[in-house]
Order: structure tokens, then C-alpha cells, then sequence
């Protein structure tokens, strides 16, 4: 279990991710009604609109979107990987144009400590430089070592924030305990990645990231590396798998000693049609549906199976009806967050091997929409 200063997170557990300082298709209290119990929002996104320092005056993102629970930040890295030709990174930090509007910014590991700051999550994230998949052990060491000296920088400067925050205005803002986790880089490589852990380590972040996976690679390659990292990283602390992903990444990498996870898959797959359900993916488009009258899951008790037919949801979904992809969203999410409990129950109970053997291969089946 994770203590934050907005409530206890169970673990395993699926993170929904709200981009923008909002989960897509979601109010907050259905998210309650789901039982998230943390959600992840970008600190890129939400530092570029409507800026870090608004939200620090509307309270932080907590009484910005009125949530309640526990919040996570992302450190913005995976959104410089992504922006290719709109960014320079040096050792100093990284500069980037705007995608919205081509205006230049300026991330360091000090600034994004401050951004995140500012939004007042309750687990932040070190800065980092995620090197894409397809690049050579040159430029993954090089890469390392830069994401190694922001980790030390940015550790430096939330300690020196937690110093000061007795002398700073933040009475309405109880997440400024905040929880600040390393990222462990090195792409496939197994010595790369264990002097990044060990490194890390070192620093004694409040818990581990891995990144710099799903981001290509075959899913084994991702087995291999978590499973590599299962007896480095300490066992007192988190681990989150960061931007991961179908539900059987998530059972087989809960097997290899991961705690956290995210990804947009489960709301992004649902607004286009494509729902995830305990017998495999359901394309709720398909003609097959038109006259089915049966709830998604008659085993499900989410919102959508409990009140409306396959047919009715496939019917607002075709006409392109925002009620639709609302109702497949809150299945998918309801789906992922039961899925990480039932695998917390079989833990507890001292039966994950055979929770794993029931449903490993179905689940790793499930994979993201075309």
C-alpha cells in the first residue's frame, strides 16, 4: 500500500490517465463510482494549458478538476521523445517548441521539479530522456548518462523545495508531501539498465519508474527487462511501469514485481469502439451486435452492463453519440481497474499462480485496436 496525502492506493493498481487534468469521457465521481484510486495527468500538457501556474492558484489539480483522491504526474520526457524535430536536448536540459502554437519552452530537471510543484500531485516524476526504441547502444548510454545527472539535479531541487515549503502559501494545497520517483532507463540493455537502477538507488527516490518501454520493442523484450530489474529494485518501495498497457502486459508484468500502471488504451480503444471485456476485445461495431440485447458482460456490475444493451451501445457508437463512447470508456476502465484488483485479491489469498494460469492466455491476446 501507498500512503499519500490524499488517501492510501491499494496496490497492484491501474492509474487512468487524465492528459489534460481530465480523464476523457469521465467525470470525476464516475471515476469514483469505478473505484480508481489514483489517476495520472501530464505535466507537458497541463504546464502548456492552461499553464502550471494558474493551476496552482485554482488549488492545484486537485481542486482544479475536483478530485479528491491521489494524483500522479508524468515528467513531460516521453512527450519530448515524441516531439522529434520540435526539440534540442542537452546536458542542460531540453528545448522545445510548442505543439499547439510553435512557442518555445525550456525544460531542466529544476524547472519540471517546479511544474510538478506547482500542480500538486502526490507522486511526482524525476525528468528523464526517453530514448526511442529503434537507436544503438551509443545513443542509449548517452542517453542515460543525461537522465542520470537530471535525476541527482532534480533530487536536489525537490529537497530544497520541501525545505522551503514551510515558508511558502500552500494552505491550499495538501499534496506539497510529495512523493518523488527515479526513472530507470537503458533501453534493452541489461548492464545499462542495471547501472541506471543501482544509480537510482543510490539517490533512495521514494519509489521506481521503469521507462523507456511499450515504445516499440516486442513484448517479450519488455517481459525480459522488468523481470531483469524484479530482484535490483528494492522491495520496500513502488515500481511503475510507465505507459503500460493491454491487460495481459499487466498480469504477466505484476508476475514480474511491478505495482503501477498506466495507459490510455483502455479509454482511447473505448471511444472508437473496441471494448475489453474477460472473454477477449469486443469491436462493439461490428453488424453481429445490432440486435444483441445482452449487456457487454452479464458478470460485469459497471454502470453501461447494468443499464444498456450491446445493441444500444453499438447503436450510438455507429451515429458517432458522445453517450456511447462515455459508456464503452466506463466498461474498459471499470475492466482494467477489477482486473488489477481481482490479481490484488489472489495475492492476498495466496493464489496469483492460478489467477495467472486461468487468465494469462486470454488476456495476453487482448491487444490495442487497429
Amino acid at each position: 500500500m501507498l500512503y499519500t496525502p490524499h488517501g492510501v492506493i491499494q496496490t497492484p493498481i491501474f492509474m487512468p490517465v487524465g492528459t489534460v487534468a481530465t480523464v476523457k469521457a469521465m467525470s470525476p465521481k464516475e471515476l469514483d463510482e469505478i473505484n480508481a484510486q489514483i489517476i495520472l495527468s501530464n505535466t507537458y500538457h497541463c504546464y502548456l494549458r492552461p499553464g502550471h501556474e494558474f493551476i496552482y492558484k485554482a488549488g492545484g489539480l486537485h481542486g482544479f478538476m475536483s478530485w479528491d483522491k491521489p494524483i500522479l504526474t508524468d515528467s513531460g520526457g516521453f512527450q519530448v521523445m515524441s516531439l522529434a524535430g520540435l526539440r534540442k536536448i542537452t546536458p542542460e536540459g531540453v528545448k522545445f517548441q510548442s505543439h499547439i502554437d510553435g512557442s518555445y519552452h525550456y525544460f531542466t530537471p529544476e524547472k519540471v521539479i517546479e511544474v510538478q510543484r506547482s500542480l500538486g500531485a502526490d507522486i511526482i516524476m524525476s525528468f528523464d530522456e526517453c530514448p526511442p526504441f529503434d537507436v544503438d547502444r551509443k545513443y542509449v548510454e548517452k542517453s542515460l548518462k543525461i537522465t542520470l545527472d537530471w535525476a541527482k539535479r532534480g533530487k536536489i531541487a525537490f529537497e530544497q523545495l520541501q525545505s522551503d515549503k514551510k515558508k511558502t502559501d500552500i494552505t491550499h494545497i495538501r499534496s506539497f508531501d510529495q512523493a518523488l520517483f527515479g526513472i530507470v532507463q537503458g533501453g534493452t540493455y541489461d548492464d545499462l539498465r542495471r547501472q541506471s537502477a543501482n544509480a537510482l538507488i543510490d539517490m533512495d527516490f521514494d519509489g521506481y519508474s521503469i521507462g523507456g518501454l511499450a515504445v516499440g520493442e516486442p513484448k517479450e523484450e519488455m517481459y525480459r527487462i522488468t523481470s531483469f530489474l524484479d530482484p535490483i529494485l528494492p522491495k520496500d518501495k513502488p515500481r511503475y511501469l510507465m505507459g503500460v498497457g493491454t491487460p495481459g502486459n499487466i498480469l504477466q508484468n505484476i508476475a514480474n514485481g511491478i505495482d503501477m500502471f498506466d495507459c490510455v488504451m483502455p479509454t482511447r480503444n473505448a471511444r472508437k469502439g473496441s471494448i475489453f471485456t474477460w472473454k477477449g476485445k469486443m469491436i462493439i461495431k461490428a453488424a453481429r451486435y445490432k440486435d444483441d440485447l445482452r449487456p457487454i458482460d452479464e458478470n460485469c456490475s459497471c454502470y453501461a452492463c447494468k443499464n444498456f444493451s450491446r445493441a444500444y451501445i453499438r447503436h450510438l457508437i455507429s451515429m458517432e453519440e458522445i453517450l456511447g463512447m462515455r459508456l464503452a470508456t466506463i466498461h474498459s476502465l471499470h475492466f482494467y481497474l477489477e482486473l488489477t484488483s481481482r490479481i490484488r485479491h489472489s495475492i492476498l489469498d495466496n493464489k496469483f499462480e492460478e489467477f495467472y494460469l486461468a487468465h494469462i492466455n486470454v488476456l495476453d491476446e487482448i491487444v490495442d485496436a487497429e
